[in-house]
């Protein structure tokens, strides 16, 4: 936080200040721990982005089989409904499986993990690193520089 001439104080809000007594390493293993729930977050939009590219597919073959039938080819609309339309991605999973089994068990126990985490090492503030490297990178003064939202220093 930085004092000015006038006596005011510039920095981070309340809730992204590091709370007394919590190390710059702790901070840093927090932030780290925060990065890997944030690069989790983007593996599991990902897996969502699979099970709608894979159920879109799958619907699409219902027009495929129609335009094979349509165009007198009959086993072939016969075999692409049976080999493919509706089969399993995995043995014995829908993409919805596999999302339910991520997110029980992968996402929600590391989402759990890492705010628990931030509770007991850091008053569950987030984003402490963060705000930190804000801090230290950001022209004091600056009107696009500002510390938090709805400040002009």
């Amino acid at each position: 936080m930085r004092d000015h001439h006038d006596g005011t104080h510039d920095g981070p809000d309340q809730a992204h200040r590091r709370p007394h007594g919590v190390s710059d390493t702790t901070v840093q293993a927090l932030g780290a721990l925060s990065k890997a729930l944030e690069t989790t977050e983007r593996a599991r939009g990902h897996l969502y982005a699979f099970h709608q590219l894979t159920g879109g597919a799958d619907f699409e073959l219902d027009r495929a089989v129609g335009l094979l039938r349509e165009a007198g080819h009959p086993q072939w609309a016969d075999r692409v409904q049976r080999e493919i339309l509706g089969r399993n991605v995995i043995p014995g999973h829908w993409t919805f499986q596999l999302i339910e089994s991520y997110n029980e068990t992968y996402y929600e126990p590391f989402k759990a993990t890492e705010k628990q985490a931030r509770q007991e090492l850091a008053d569950g503030k987030e984003h402490l690193y963060e705000a930190e490297l804000k801090e230290a990178r950001r022209t004091s003064g600056h009107p696009d520089h500002t510390a938090r939202p709805g400040t002009t220093s």
